[in-house]
């Protein structure tokens, strides 16, 4: 399953929609990448929003704050791009440094800015059901899925992983879409053996090679989510060379997931603006 195509497609539509909020006579969304120091890994990541943001007819209003700044300081950067009507989403680059916390700095973005869907209030909409900004990661393989046309209403669905940011959220939109799902983690007794019932297996846990071919029922669709840096390159929480033969459909590390995560940023930010200026695409 290829992310990266998936992705392009994606940001196609947005850079439509973006242009169609502009015609309907409302303004281009703004989207407000707050950058805490000099990260290298953070700097690239804010850097290929920003392109991506631009290149989608978005404007960019990054901030980039000293690596040593106050929590009251930082906490006021986000007040006052949280009151700006020019702001359409606003994105708190993670990790912050160790003296500031990032929970009471989230906490002050608006719901209906939190474009990476990372508050307790969108995290709320979430588990009631109900409307909101959902997080990127776990949006975009609910994407890569549709985009298969993998049935997933009835359909036997685990989560391995139950992170905040993936795994509990993903779990919770495969329920919306009526699956029967499993969330696994490191305490999950005969892991393989659990894995192997699942029509969707989606593998967040944030482990080297942990989902081998033993742990794949033949023909299941498999996301693998997790990303790590080793000898030979990147790789994923799955064993790719080995499950591929087993999987009836399974994404690869790089070009699976990833590119997926800032494509539905921008939905999320072009979403947000078009609810903000009270117009429907």
């Amino acid at each position: 399953m290829d992310g990266a195509a998936i992705a392009r497609g994606v940001r196609e539509q947005v850079a439509g929609d973006v242009a169609r909020l502009v015609a309907a006579g409302g303004t281009a969304p703004g989207l407000a990448t707050v950058l805490v120091g000099e990260d290298p890994a953070s700097e690239v990541y804010v850097r290929n929003k920003r392109r991506s943001c631009a290149a989608a007819g978005m404007v960019d209003l990054h901030r980039h704050l000293p690596g040593d700044v106050t929590q009251a300081d930082a906490a006021a950067l986000v007040d006052e791009l949280a009151a700006d009507p020019a702001v359409s989403g606003i994105l708190l680059q993670l990790p912050l440094p160790d003296h500031l916390d990032p929970g009471e700095l989230l906490a002050r973005i608006p719901v209906g800015k939190d474009v990476d869907g990372l508050t307790v209030g969108n995290a709320g909409l979430l588990a009631q059901g109900l409307p909101g900004l959902r997080p990127c990661t776990p949006a975009g393989v609910l994407e890569i899925l549709d985009h298969h046309e993998v049935p997933l209403a009835g359909a036997e669905a685990v989560v391995v992983g139950r992170s905040v940011l993936v795994g509990r959220p993903v779990a919770q939109l495969l329920l919306e879409r009526n699956a029967t799902v499993t969330i696994c983690h490191s305490r999950t007794r005969h892991l393989a053996e659990v894995c192997r019932r699942a029509d969707v297996l989606v593998v967040a846990a944030g482990i080297p090679g942990l989902i081998g071919p033993e742990a794949v029922r033949p023909g299941a669709v498999v996301v693998d989510v997790g990303i790590h840096r080793g000898p030979q390159g990147l790789h994923g929480d799955v064993r790719f060379d080995a499950v591929q033969d087993v999987a009836r459909l399974l994404t690869p590390v790089p070009g699976g997931v990833g590119p997926m995560t800032i494509a539905m940023l921008l939905a999320n930010t072009v979403t947000a603006a078009a609810r903000q200026q009270g117009i429907a695409l």
